[in-house]
């Protein structure tokens, strides 16, 4: 038999001494053998605090550039012999702003909220930092968007195709938890169908979606928003929730860096022949044929443009006075009324000139007038090479985020028609500082444009007039307009989010 006479601490652990009580080896054999034994033990204890200890170095420093260096940095035994020319080389290399990583927000989840954006990738965008700025309000859970698929464009890309989804959600990790998909259980249940599944209505107050959508997220833990244009209010928010809104446009959506990397590129292209302007020529077949504005087109391309306004069910208007509309400013000018306009606007000639644009309806027959009077047009794909461009062919909104990095960072940008490309990016030039933006007024130019063509008006007085009513439309600051009970007749919030620029000298600038 054998007793525990007593116990004693070594190595960090409880070792018993045991005395021997007959049978078999000598009492002082077994107390070799323990010792041994502990000794052992003791051995293997220290060898897995190491492993542990070194395990936790290397997933510090993978960590990336926050925590990375400060973990190297605090170990110099290990890291202070390198060669010197290896330290002269570090010195000249410039030095990388550390990505700061925000804490996460800790928030009772109330459930998850799903959502299909609508349209083209401006919509979407706008879509987006409202949806995101729901769910923040709502205390719940957002899943990454899913972008839309069946429109016109056909376009099958997904929202990691044309955002960096990784900064995306580690960006607002400080406001709302954002998951690439369901957690398993949730996602087979909705695979399954068993989803509530809605519309919210459009130009709601954020308290409509406390009142309304957060009892339904409650009661079956995953909503479906399947619409998401213009869903939440221009005005009449808090300032927290337009911030947010902003804070999302601005700052989380970035692009990938396959479409960032190939915009700078053509970016440096443009600017090493000078100043360029970017030309927002929204004149493509299906513009025309969801507006009904056929000035200028023949009588094929009017009965073409009328079929294809009734293939598509979600298009409602389907009568359209074409003339009427144009004259009440409702079209987008003709690529012939635009040569007359930025000739107007004493355009330099020598200009490069980006249309930001897909394929113009018409083709070289329409551009004549306006590639007459500035020669040094360019597109995209004359800029780059098949091989640049072939990923994205097929996928309107890739291609479209190319064109919105260009217009960001041109000299001036002119839309010839106010839709949501327009107005995004319009407000995306005002947080950069105001940068020039030409709004044109198109019920004003139209008059003048058949002014001066039927000769009413001379040269000098349609340039000089041009030149005077757009004097304070180059997006300088101003106060948004409101319109109560009239959303659709208000400016955008996105185009004009003035909540988000900081007032300097009695005037609005960028913050």
């Amino acid at each position: 038999m054998c007793s525990v006479e007593g116990i004693g601490k070594k190595g960090g652990m409880r070792i018993g001494v045991i005395k021997g009580g007959g049978g078999g080896a000598s009492g002082g054999e077994r107390v070799d053998k323990l010792k041994k034994s502990s000794r052992m033990k003791v051995w293997i204890i220290r060898a897995t605090t190491s492993v542990l200890l070194w395990t936790c170095i290397v997933q510090l420093t993978t960590l990336g550039e926050t925590w990375g260096p400060r973990v190297l940095k605090g170990c110099p035994s290990c890291f202070s012999h390198q060669d010197s020319s290896v330290s002269a080389i570090e010195d000249k290399l410039p030095s990388v702003p550390a990505r700061v990583i925000p804490p996460k927000r800790v928030y009772k989840n109330n459930g998850y909220l799903m959502v299909s954006c609508n349209g083209g990738l401006n919509q979407m965008r706008a879509a987006i930092c409202d949806m995101v700025t729901i769910a923040r309000y709502l205390n719940v859970t957002l899943i990454v968007p899913e972008l839309d698929k069946t429109s016109f464009w056909a376009d099958l890309s997904e929202f990691q195709d044309i955002f960096d989804v990784n900064h995306f959600i580690t960006s607002l990790r400080d406001e709302v938890q954002i998951l690439k998909e369901l957690p398993p259980r949730l996602k087979r249940r909705v695979e399954m169908g068993f989803v509530y599944s809605m519309p919210p209505i459009s130009w709601s107050d954020i308290s409509y979606y406390h009142n309304q959508i957060l009892p339904l997220i409650r009661k079956y833990k995953v909503v479906h928003l399947n619409r998401t244009d213009a869903r939440l209010a221009n005005n009449g928010q808090s300032l927290d929730v337009q911030k947010l809104r902003c804070r999302v446009n601005f700052n989380a959506l970035r692009f990938t860096p396959q479409i960032e990397e190939l915009g700078k590129r053509v970016i440096k292209l443009l600017r090493q022949n000078g100043p360029f302007i970017v030309l927002h020529l929204r004149y493509e077949m299906d513009m025309l044929a969801f507006s009904g504005c056929t000035q200028g087109c023949n009588n094929d391309e009017v009965e073409e443009l009328t079929r294809m306004r009734y293939a598509y069910p979600w298009w409602k208007e389907k009568i359209i006075n074409s003339d009427l509309k144009r004259k009440d400013g409702l079209c987008p000018l003709t690529p012939e009324e635009t040569a007359l306009i930025l000739r107007a606007l004493d355009i330099d000639k020598n200009y490069h000139i980006y249309i930001a644009a897909g394929e113009i309806y018409g083709g070289d027959r329409r551009m004549a007038s306006l590639a007459a009077a500035y020669p040094k047009l360019v597109r995209k794909e004359t800029l780059l090479g098949p091989s640049d461009l072939g990923f994205f062919q097929n996928h309107s909104s890739q291609m479209a985020a190319l064109d919105y990095l260009v217009s960001l960072e041109s000299d001036i940008f002119i839309p010839t028609y106010d839709g949501n490309m327009a107005k995004v990016v319009q407000g995306h030039r005002r947080y950069l500082g105001f940068k020039q933006t030409i709004l044109l007024d198109r019920r004003l130019l139209v008059d003048l444009i058949d002014q001066y063509n039927n000769g009413s008006l001379s040269w000098i007085q349609f340039s000089d007039t041009v030149k005077e009513t757009h004097e304070r439309r180059r997006g300088q600051p101003s106060k948004r307009l409101v319109i109560p009970d009239r959303p659709k007749e208000e400016d955008y919030f996105y185009a004009n989010p003035e909540e988000c620029l900081q007032q300097r000298d009695g005037q609005l600038s960028s913050t």
